[in-house]
């Protein structure tokens, strides 16, 4: 049985408001093992009506649940025990949040909002299953309610829902190889932000096995409001960062490595902190190959290292010259 650990909840509706635009999550996939972010994309009302509650359920194999608190909207969770108890850092957890309410607030139905919540995929999860996470919309004289789990096609209210992917060796981060054409592109990371910082910056090392040249010419995240390409650079005795409207050159059999102190994403008007051991989706445009979506390890500054190639991140034969 589920306990509410904070006041009674709304009471739903008897009406299902029917919708043309479903709720749905804004990330597609989320790595096993890994901590990620769940943000709950709530397009409209329930029939005209203004949404004043969002109620998610958590799923059996996601846990070590926190919900983010939304201003003007009161935060209550459920807890419940777990089919299968989890070693959360040394600590084994046998019960935890259930399901997460958010109620009291006033999003017209003309109006889009989001409502955010992370936690951990268990590594008993496997790759290609799907974890749905049920969730409904009260308003004053129904719900719009998107708690169909069959999958099946045209249901009139399917759960969001994510696709799990294979993680990298139980340790807690996503792969960090990833190939888009010529191009191969390793060793994602994210720094984690000290409290109240708004920009955090993001590396990897880029290699254009093909014979034709490409550019990085920009970058999308749920996690900031705008992604953009950054250089280090010495200007006379001075280091100073600036952006690269034209993108970064990724020339033909050569690597380019975005580290600190050269060239990196920088993820400006971050939507929450970067927390360590949590997961960054990250879309990376380029000019000739196009988009790959990825994911970007949250980790501790210290942990994420130069690679050797001097203050402006250079490019790098790629033999290794």
């Amino acid at each position: 049985m589920l306990t509410k650990t904070t006041g009674a909840l709304l009471a739903l509706g008897l009406l299902a408001g029917a919708a043309q635009a479903h709720a749905t999550l804004e990330q597609a996939e989320a790595a096993i093992g890994a901590t990620t972010k769940i943000t709950l994309r709530v397009p409209h009302g329930c029939e005209g009506e203004a949404t004043e509650a969002v109620r998610i359920e958590i799923p059996e194999g996601f846990y070590a649940v926190k919900p983010m608190p939304k201003a003007g909207w009161v935060l209550e969770t459920e807890t419940g025990p777990y089919a299968t108890p989890y070693d959360n850092h040394g600590t084994e957890m046998a019960e935890g949040v259930r399901a997460v309410t958010w109620r009291g607030g006033d999003l017209p139905d003309a109006f889009y909002d989001e409502f955010t919540l992370r936690g951990a995929v268990g590594p008993q999860m496997e790759a290609g299953a799907v974890m749905f996470f049920p969730a409904v919309q009260s308003c004053a004289n129904g719900t719009a309610e998107w708690t169909d789990t069959s999958g099946a096609e045209g249901v009139a209210g399917p759960a969001p829902r994510l696709t799990l992917v294979a993680g990298d060796s139980g340790h807690g981060h996503a792969a960090e190889k990833a190939v888009l054409g010529a191009l191969e592109i390793t060793a994602p990371a994210a720094a984690a932000t000290l409290p109240n910082q708004p920009v955090a910056g993001g590396f990897m090392t880029i290699t254009n096995t093909g014979t034709q040249g490409d550019v990085l010419i920009g970058a999308r995240s749920s996690v900031a409001g705008r992604v953009e390409v950054h250089e280090m650079a010495m200007e006379g005795d001075v280091m100073k960062m600036r952006a690269l409207p034209g993108g970064l050159p990724i020339p033909a059999g050569e690597t380019v490595v975005l580290e600190p102190g050269g060239f990196h994403l920088m993820f400006m008007e971050l939507s929450g902190p970067m927390v360590a051991g949590e997961v960054a989706e990250v879309t990376l445009v380029f000019e000739k190959a196009g988009e790959l979506r990825l994911r970007f390890p949250v980790k501790p500054r210290g942990e994420i290292g130069g690679g050797g190639h001097g203050a402006r991140g250079a490019h790098a034969g790629h033999g290794g010259n």
